[in-house]
């Protein structure tokens, strides 16, 4: 399901990933639903709910990323490549442990139909709320909302920067919006790094372009910003608002500031 919250800032918060919803038949084809469920991006629709009283628009699915992910290339094509990622239809997680039982994983067809009911839609109205505000405004922001675990070391070395800004090696928005945003996350003391591990995944690169207005930009979090994510805690981890308020801050920042870009 699609969740939206329109509003008539000249910015949209797209939040991919938190979602955990798997339907019973494809559920049934896991080898769990609860490693079906690890790699959401938990608790990030919560941080980020103050988006709505700057005027932003904010849409989110609740179908988790196993079932489909919507932000991957459609035509399955990697968008790192030599890196390790996951695919359009995940059939492995991000430490490289299988999702489906033997012989179960979604072939062209049952790919092609979790496209057509899930992907499609969202991107549907991701285009329908960026035509709406464009015909408002001169300019729009398109903010993609992620979160990862601070160490996956099949997919990076160490410990991620709290802060990764994805610009798509800077053809998704203007210049001066990643500098805004850099050097609010530099102001923190927080780590960042822009065009680091993550540049930016489909939604950014697909729908950011400036020339037309449409300035995309992705923000991926390490989940020690607002959550317990150590070792030996219990999974999903928890949400922390005393850890959370600091973090939330930085991005009321943010979004604040890619507001006053879009409109200046």
């Amino acid at each position: 399901m699609i969740r939206i919250e329109r509003g008539d800032a000249p910015l949209i918060v797209s939040i991919p990933h938190a979602g955990t919803d798997i339907p019973p038949q494809i559920a049934q084809q896991l080898i769990s639903a609860e490693r079906g469920r690890f790699d959401a991006d938990y608790h990030v629709e919560r941080l980020y709910a103050f988006a709505g009283a700057l005027g932003a628009t904010i849409v989110r699915t609740e179908t988790s990323r196993t079932v489909i992910d919507v932000n991957r290339d459609p035509s399955g094509k990697s968008l790192y490549p030599g890196q390790a990622t996951t695919g359009l239809c995940p059939v492995e997680t991000f430490d490289g442990e299988p999702l489906y039982r033997a012989g179960a994983e979604p072939d062209a067809a049952e790919i092609g139909f979790r496209r057509a009911t899930w992907f499609d839609p969202y991107h549907a109205t991701l285009a329908e709320e960026i035509a709406r505000l464009r015909a408002r405004h001169p300019r729009v922001v398109l903010y993609d909302a992620h979160s990862i675990r601070s160490r996956v070391p099949r997919m990076f070395e160490g410990e991620l920067p709290m802060f990764n800004i994805g610009t798509n090696g800077g053809q998704s928005c203007a210049p001066e919006l990643a500098d805004a945003v850099a050097r609010i996350c530099r102001a923190s003391g927080a780590s960042h790094v822009v065009d680091g591990r993550f540049k930016g995944g489909w939604i950014t690169r697909h729908y950011g372009c400036p020339g037309d207005g449409v300035h995309a930009i992705q923000m991926e979090l390490a989940m020690r910003g607002y959550c317990d994510e150590g070792l030996t805690v219990d999974w999903p981890p928890h949400w922390d608002e005393a850890r959370a308020e600091p973090c939330r801050e930085v991005l009321r920042h943010i979004l604040a500031a890619a507001v006053d870009f879009a409109e200046r």
